[in-house]
């Protein structure tokens, strides 16, 4: 019994010996990608939130989810600022081809601006079709950010 216990001692400290890894020396670079794939995380989870609670309105909330989701693109166009403000401290082709990906966010953004104003106007008739195709457009907007936010985190370092 003596000598299991022993052994299974021995067997669990290898195996913590040879799990453990050395830690790198500069760690900056490393802890910048953990906080950026927390953030991406974080920011992934809001999404899928907001994409469920947007299935939850029915035509008679209409106005509730027109406020809710400028309360959403008012968020979503502040990130993009933040993301900007980033892009600003690079160089180079890292800069240049950035500055296109946030163009390219911005534009979208401004459609899913002008849609929602469509969307104020839409009857019962057509409501569940703007809700899914405004859904949908969100959505892809905002992993489109997700997606130039981590690209930027690996590209340009802070």
């Amino acid at each position: 019994m003596r000598h299991q216990n022993a052994l299974s001692f021995v067997l669990a400290l290898s195996a913590l010996a040879v799990g453990c890894e050395q830690q790198p020396r500069d760690t900056s670079a490393a802890e910048n990608r953990d906080a950026a794939t927390k953030q991406l995380d974080k920011v992934k989870t809001e999404t899928k939130q907001a994409a469920d609670d947007m299935m939850d309105y029915s035509y008679a909330r209409k106005s509730e989810f027109v406020d809710a989701m400028k309360a959403e693109l008012a968020a979503l166009n502040r990130d993009l600022d933040q993301l900007g403000a980033q892009i600003e401290k690079a160089s180079g082709a890292a800069k240049a081809e950035a500055k296109l990906k946030l163009q390219g966010l911005r534009d979208q953004a401004a459609s899913l601006n002008e849609q929602l104003e469509k969307g104020k106007k839409a009857d019962e008739s057509g409501w569940a079709d703007f809700k899914a195709g405004f859904t949908k457009e969100y959505g892809e907007c905002k992993d489109g950010f997700r997606q130039a936010r981590h690209w930027l985190s690996d590209k340009i370092a802070p």
